[in-house]
């Protein structure tokens, strides 16, 4: 007798075992319809556990290196050139007793980075002049600069170094990269108060192409901060977590390894410094200021490509050499009129696992009043989003990954996995998608990092009750961003380091 048709045949069986067979135990539900990437949670401890290990010595060239004055001068953006980019913890070995540790230092900083950031935005909101602060004392001590800023030029601290020569003779210093600032400067003798720094102090003295601001000059006036002493311009910067540099203001020729070096460009030579700078001899201000090094050089472009900070590798920061292919995600490039070192992008919304979230339009849309927007930032970590995008944001992910272990909070991250004892995870993919229709699609480890070497990753965005979102330099890792100042759009281009 045949076998009554509703009964599953063994053909039918053989392809349920098989497809459950091929199926990873950790991948998504519904994966036929979520989009997903692979987080290699092996290769991500491996580098936590080996960054602590490094020896920056092994890295450094000699501190006595000179770079002849044989490179030619320029003083327009027709030439480009090139310099290395290297994770703080490469530059100066940290000393930490385990990664957990490093990491908590690393979002201090963070934090104390974008209160200064959002702090210096609200008082340019609120029209706060130059002439409703404070004038500098010229026997100001380093102790009245230890509390936060409140004048309104709080900047923050960068994890990425770059090197560069200053003076004539020129000598090389690793100074941070940092896009939200504008102020270039080093620590200079006579050293009244300075932290520890790789390289040997600048000494003024010993460059003939050092010369002094005047307090009359319109340089000075630029500054946020100023006072005078003796008929030359003072200079004073604080930082949202109490760093500070404060020395004489001046102009000096920079360097570019053997591209070329530009003169008179505006510094800060700093004579009492103190903060969360150590290992770099200063600060080079990349932002969109009359006083930045993008400015003083007429950059039309500059880009960047970030390693991972865990990595021992480098990468390179390049001025007017724009290289934006067709694989490259474009985006507008906006300025608040309210404050211009601050670089906005044209943002519409997010995706995760291919599906845009449900965040208001008005969560990144610069008004006119300067409130809101969204930018981009290589000093912060981070990626801060406003409650009401980052909450929908965080549960579209939490809801597609139900099949891996939570665990508790961590620091500012809110969710957070135990992926202990896994080789590798598959994850719903997180996008930017940008005003224009182009969308940028993050590699997981840009937004699943491990918090210990004992394998705790948390989702790496935090919330922030702040009109201001950032971008921050987790996100870009392994991304090539460029800044077409010329053009007003962004570029971010995968594995162009």
């Amino acid at each position: 007798m045949a076998e009554p048709a509703s009964k599953p045949s063994l053909l039918f069986f053989i392809l349920i075992f098989l497809f459950f067979s091929s199926t990873s135990p950790r991948d998504l539900p519904d994966a036929t319809t979520t989009t997903t990437t692979i987080l290699d949670v092996t290769s991500s401890l491996q580098q936590a556990q080996d960054i602590l290990s490094f020896d920056p010595q092994t890295q450094k060239p000699s501190t006595n290196t000179t770079i002849t004055t044989t490179a030619q001068s320029f003083s327009s953006s027709t030439l480009s050139f090139s310099l290395e980019l290297h994770s703080r913890e490469t530059m100066y070995k940290p000393h930490h007793k385990d990664y957990k540790s490093l990491v908590l230092s690393r979002l201090y900083r963070d934090t104390a980075r974008f209160n200064s950031l959002t702090t210096r935005l609200q008082l340019a909101l609120e029209d706060i002049s130059k002439s409703d602060l404070q004038p500098l004392e010229t026997d100001i001590q380093p102790e009245d600069l230890s509390a936060p800023v409140t004048s309104g030029v709080s900047q923050g601290s960068g994890e990425y170094f770059t090197r560069v020569g200053v003076g004539n003779p020129a000598r090389q210093f690793y100074m941070v990269l940092d896009t939200g600032s504008d102020i270039n400067w080093l620590q200079c003798q006579p050293c009244t108060d300075c932290y520890q720094q790789t390289d040997p102090v600048f000494d003024p003295a010993a460059s003939s192409t050092y010369a002094p601001v005047t307090c009359q000059s319109q340089l000075c006036s630029s500054l946020e901060t100023s006072s005078c002493r003796g008929g030359q311009c003072l200079y004073q910067v604080n930082y949202g977590d109490g760093s500070y540099t404060l020395g004489d203001f001046a102009t000096e020729s920079v360097s570019f390894g053997n591209s070329g070096s530009v003169k008179n460009v505006p510094l800060g030579c700093g004579h009492n410094n103190e903060g969360l700078f150590v290992g770099a001899a200063g600060l080079l201000g990349l932002g969109g200021g009359p006083l930045s090094l993008t400015n003083q050089l007429k950059a039309t472009s500059f880009s960047y490509c970030l390693v991972n900070r865990n990595s021992d590798g480098s990468s390179t920061l390049d001025f007017n050499s724009v290289q934006l292919g067709g694989d490259s995600v474009t985006a507008p490039l906006m300025k608040n009129r309210k404050i211009d070192t601050f670089y906005y992008v044209g943002l519409s919304g997010m995706s995760v696992g291919g599906q845009m979230v449900s965040i208001p339009e008005s969560a990144f849309r610069l008004d006119e009043s300067g409130n809101g927007g969204i930018i981009v930032d290589s000093g912060t970590a981070i990626t801060r989003l406003q409650t009401q995008a980052y909450n929908p944001l965080r549960d579209a992910f939490a809801k597609m990954t139900q099949n891996l272990k939570r665990t508790s909070a961590v620091a500012l991250f809110d969710t957070c996995y135990d992926l202990s004892g896994q080789t590798s995870v598959r994850v719903p993919t997180v996008s930017f998608h940008f005003t224009g229709g182009k969308s940028w699609n993050l590699p997981a480890a840009n937004y699943l990092i491990p918090l210990d070497s004992a394998g705790t990753f948390c989702f790496a965005f935090a919330p922030t009750t702040s009109s201001l979102s950032i971008i921050g330099n987790v996100q870009q890792q392994g991304t090539r961003v460029t800044f077409d100042l010329a053009n007003s759009r962004m570029g971010f281009s995968p594995n162009k380091c």
